[in-house]
């Protein structure tokens, strides 16, 4: 029988061959969400084990979390002004001023999201999720209200797109009203 060409083990060979660099599995590349959210996880570890003492995911709370949300805004690229400041509720100020830069309300609100998916993906129950605290809920809500007051825009939330194709009794779900009008 001629071999020349044919995998071994193809032809049911017991033979164990060492399998060529073509046919390593390659690890499977992580979404853009994924990769951050391990980033986030990461980086939240890391900031409990270099609290004094140093904190254990299973000894996290929500006011660890809440410190750690506050410790973030010394990185943060947003101007959110005072009450006192010229400026307060200008979405567009005409100038410099010396309020802080924070956090964004957004980005804040992404990584609690990531962080709590986080948290139940790496064992943590759902009842026990400091990410999932109320506590956590309200100060994002009170820095939502506050950063959009600061710059004069108010946040409205986004409504619920409705349904344009109308149910009909017999189940048939085309509109019998037209979209476009000639």
């Amino acid at each position: 029988m001629d071999n020349r060409g044919k995998d071994p083990i193809q032809e049911g060979s017991s033979r164990s061959v060492a399998p060529s660099s073509d046919h390593l599995p390659q690890p499977t590349q992580l979404s853009r969400y994924e990769s951050q959210k391990r980033r986030d996880w990461n980086t939240f570890g890391q900031y409990l084990s270099n609290q004094r003492p140093p904190v254990g995911i299973s000894q996290c709370n929500s006011t660890h979390v809440l410190e750690f949300l506050r410790y973030l805004d010394q990185f943060g690229k947003t101007k959110v002004h005072f009450n006192g400041c010229v400026y307060f509720g200008q979405p567009e100020p005409p100038g410099p001023c010396t309020c802080p830069l924070k956090q964004a309300w957004g980005s804040l609100d992404a990584l609690i999201g990531r962080l709590r998916a986080a948290y139940e993906e790496n064992g943590g129950l759902p009842e026990t999720n400091p990410f999932a605290s109320s506590s956590i809920r309200v100060y994002l809500r009170e820095v939502r209200d506050s950063q959009a007051k600061a710059r004069g825009i108010p946040y409205k939330k986004k409504k619920k797109r409705p349904n344009r194709s109308l149910m009909k009794p017999n189940g048939d779900t085309s509109s019998s009203i037209p979209l476009h009008q000639s």
